[in-house]
């Protein structure tokens, strides 16, 4: 597991106890940590709910609470454009569990039973955290690479095209109807935009994830 120093967990459960002894243990392996003590309070006030996280974080959730219940929560967590970012692992009682176990076939991290084990659940935290930097690093790639595209003409994305196709630049200046020498100057631009020295390269770089 990589260290994450600066991660956030958010931890929403309405018992002060678990919180606080959570928000400890998360601290004893340099974790930081926001705690609510209900679902509503965690929708209105975390950042997670209006933008994008840009650090790795992860959300520890009960499952019963008073008012919206942490199932719910997660139901509407799955909205947000950035969900894979932000997974879930949630609390639950002995009669919670089946509730959680059909969470995480719903796309919950995971689910840890209470009493928990402190350092299981901490390492799952720890994991959860690894997998949101994963994502979060993959989409950093989508977006540097939509940035590059958009930096090319529309003439340089017709021969990218054909390049990545496989024609070369002989073929691609006949479908173009444009010159040989002019398909070698768009190919180079194509190259350098993209931060690439091949076509085989090219081809890799927006071959989809």
């Amino acid at each position: 597991m990589t260290q994450h120093p600066d991660a956030k967990i958010y931890l929403v459960d309405d018992d002060a106890e678990v919180r606080q002894a959570l928000a400890w243990l998360l601290r004893t392996r340099r974790l930081l940590s926001e705690g609510y003590d209900h679902a509503e309070a965690f929708q209105a006030e975390a950042a997670v709910w209006t933008q994008a996280p840009e650090a790795p974080c992860c959300v520890v959730l009960d499952v019963r609470m008073p008012g919206m219940s942490g199932l719910t929560l997660f139901e509407r967590m799955q909205q947000l454009p950035w969900q894979a970012a932000v997974p879930v692992i949630f609390l639950s009682g002995h009669a919670d569990v089946p509730t959680a176990v059909d969470a995480v076939k719903r796309g919950a991290f995971d689910f840890c039973e209470k009493p928990f084990s402190d350092n299981a659940l901490v390492d799952r935290v720890e994991q959860a955290l690894d997998r949101s930097a994963q994502v979060l690093a993959q989409q950093r790639i989508q977006r540097e690479l939509q940035q590059r595209l958009d930096s090319l003409t529309d003439r340089e994305r017709d021969v990218m095209d054909l390049v990545i196709a496989g024609l070369p630049n002989k073929l691609v200046a006949d479908q173009l109807n444009i010159s040989v020498r002019t398909v070698e100057v768009h190919r180079s631009r194509v190259f350098d935009k993209m931060g690439v020295k091949s076509a085989v390269e090219l081809a890799n770089v927006l071959r989809p994830p």
